[in-house]
């Protein structure tokens, strides 16, 4: 797999040499027209689905028609091909504020200089709330954590991956991906689908297998998907954007019990 790495490890209290398989960590820079966008630090594979699920969710692109081609740039300076440069469809033209924006959110987190309140009423003005809502039921909930872990390859050889997945509303999975940041693999999933030509995804549950960040509900949001779940919390503000965005958000998702943040 291209995401893991075999590597020697020395294993206590016997002190005994085996071998251990470890997530694979490496930069991709995303470019569009040779501009470059971001770097983020990803699990290699995938990368036309990440580049194109970020940014679609970033607000860069509205759908697959927008791009003409996404190739790796290879140069003696990047070995690993690295570099990822979308190109654009003829007639498309990069909007240049939506492109400063993504650059600017490739900077910010969590604890960054915004207030909660300023954040939601920025995020609001260009993504308006739900209109049609879809509900999960408790029953599909419960039986979404069974279905995905078994599908979580590099996490069973490794242990150091997060993964997100797209279910359909008989509880049928998808898509998978893994990757070593939550962002990534939730980018990954919506670039497969956009890829597809098949965005907006209001017809699937996403599942993230870490915790749930106002980000991570953002994306969702652009991507207009109804159900949001995760195995672990939700942050305030992730719940306040869904709360006010009409999207069913779900976290600390277990065999047995979870918790519903928004009606």
């Amino acid at each position: 797999m291209d995401d893991t790495r075999r590597i020697q490890v020395l294993r206590h209290p016997a002190g005994l040499r085996q071998d251990d398989l470890v997530v694979t960590e490496e930069p991709l820079e995303i470019r569009v027209e040779g501009r470059p966008l971001s770097v983020t630090m990803r699990s290699p594979g995938h990368d036309r689905e990440l580049a194109a699920g970020f940014l679609y969710a970033e607000g860069v692109i509205d759908g697959a028609d927008d791009l003409s081609a996404m190739r790796k740039v290879r140069s003696p300076q990047d070995p690993q091909d690295n570099t990822l440069d979308a190109l654009l469809a003829p007639g498309v033209s990069l909007d240049e504020a939506r492109f400063a924006s993504a650059q600017r959110s490739v900077f910010a987190s969590s604890s960054c200089g915004v207030c909660g309140k300023a954040t939601l009423e920025n995020v609001l003005r260009d993504l308006p709330p739900l209109t049609t809502p879809r509900r999960a039921s408790p029953e599909l909930l419960l039986s979404l954590p069974p279905r995905m872990l078994p599908a979580q390859a590099a996490f069973h050889a490794t242990g150091g991956v997060h993964a997100a997945a797209l279910f359909d509303f008989d509880g049928g999975l998808e898509v998978l991906r893994e990757d070593v940041g939550r962002h990534n693999a939730v980018d990954k999933v919506l670039g497969w689908r956009l890829l597809q030509d098949r965005v907006p995804v209001d017809d699937r549950v996403l599942l993230v297998s870490g915790r749930i960040g106002f980000e991570i509900v953002q994306k969702a949001l652009v991507a207009r998907i109804p159900v949001l779940a995760a195995v672990g919390a939700p942050t305030s503000l992730a719940v306040d954007l869904a709360r006010v965005s009409g999207m069913q958000l779900v976290g600390f998702l277990r065999r047995d019990s979870f918790n519903e943040y928004s009606p």
